[in-house]
């Protein structure tokens, strides 16, 4: 990563780094009554508030704009905070400028556009600003290594990336499926750039925050980018993933930190592991799915007075499976296995008991 030997990188601070403050700001009055009440919470870095928010349905609040950057200047004078701020157009870049902002971000559905992150690159070009940026929401590395690499060839250096999880078919339990093997990747990558986690918006539940950000520390991220608004019930935007700061300070609290990063032995180890408990939790997952849509399809067997068993269709399925295993390189046999169980099983289901 390069590096401005003339200015100190403002991310290197005490670790872990905590970055916190509401999903948006909607007002005067509950900006600095987040920003009074977190001040004090050790270890925080900044104060975050969304301004403009990329909406995915024509409106919902899409945030109060330009006229918010007052209210947090206000929260800076009177806590002595930094501040973080999302940016998706050059045009908010320069107003952030404007306004002294300390540090911006660009967002997961942003970095998916290289021109756009490269305008807003050329916004910034000249700035000593630090930049965040979020991983874009597709599991795509090539992607957020990019969106880096555009910033540092416009002079940019002060630089983050900040973890928030995937959009990806089947992510329960969480909003946005950790992955953690990408974050992991792009810290091997990008050996001196901080790697931020982002448990807000990967969980979307404010109760497995905990588990999520201690995790994060656990793999040697640098530290947090965690939402708290002072009443989250009332929140404008995503509700259930906002703590207070009551909450966030205890949570904070509670964290356990190594002294050191993982050696790269471990985090190597650990990305197997997380890898392989993320795909068994979508394979569960698919299991569910697939014995509910067995389910209907013995209802509507019942309803015409069909047969649960039919073993002419039975047979194709088999067959076809352990073709396809073939292709796959699995074991016919050891998929033979699964599906006798799996069809056992939507067969018991559907009211019907075979002894394959």
């Amino acid at each position: 990563m390069c590096s401005d030997k003339q200015i100190p990188n403002p991310f290197d601070s005490q670790r872990p780094l905590i970055i916190a403050g509401p999903c948006s700001a909607e007002s005067a009055k509950q900006v600095m009554d987040t920003a009074m009440a977190l001040k004090d919470i050790p270890g925080l870095f900044a104060f975050r508030a969304g301004l403009w928010k990329p909406r995915t349905r024509p409106g919902d609040f899409e945030g109060v704009g330009e006229k918010g950057l007052l209210w947090l200047t206000e929260a800076k004078r009177a806590t002595g905070l930094k501040l973080a701020v999302e940016i998706a157009t050059p045009a908010h870049a320069e107003a952030c400028l404007a306004a002294g902002v300390d540090f911006l971000w660009i967002g997961a559905r942003s970095v998916v556009n290289p021109f756009l992150v490269d305008d807003i690159a050329r916004a910034l070009s000249g700035s000593n600003i630090g930049v965040m940026v979020k991983n874009p929401v597709n599991p795509d590395i090539g992607l957020w290594s990019g969106a880096i690499e555009r910033l540092m060839k416009k002079g940019i250096s002060r630089l983050a990336a900040v973890h928030r999880g995937f959009n990806i078919y089947l992510s329960k339990p969480y909003r946005n499926a950790p992955l953690w093997e990408i974050p992991l990747e792009m810290m091997a990558i990008f050996r001196e750039l901080p790697m931020l986690c982002d448990p807000s918006h990967i969980g979307g539940k404010r109760e497995m925050l905990a588990s999520i950000s201690q995790k994060a520390l656990d793999l040697g991220m640098d530290g947090l980018m965690v939402e708290s608004h002072i009443n989250p019930a009332k929140a404008l935007t995503d509700p259930a993933q906002q703590v207070t700061p009551g909450e966030l300070a205890r949570l904070v609290g509670g964290l356990k930190t190594r002294k050191s990063g993982v050696t790269k032995g471990v985090a190597s180890l650990e990305k197997y592991r997380t890898s392989i408990d993320e795909l068994d939790e979508q394979l569960l997952e698919l299991i569910s799915r697939r014995l509910e849509v067995a389910g209907y399809i013995g209802e509507l067997k019942k309803a015409h007075d069909l047969a649960p068993y039919q073993p002419e269709r039975w047979a194709r399925l088999l067959e076809d499976r352990m073709e396809k295993a073939s292709t796959l390189r699995l074991d016919p046999d050891f998929v033979k296995k699964i599906f006798t169980l799996l069809h056992k099983e939507s067969l018991g289901r559907q009211g019907e008991v075979i002894d394959h």
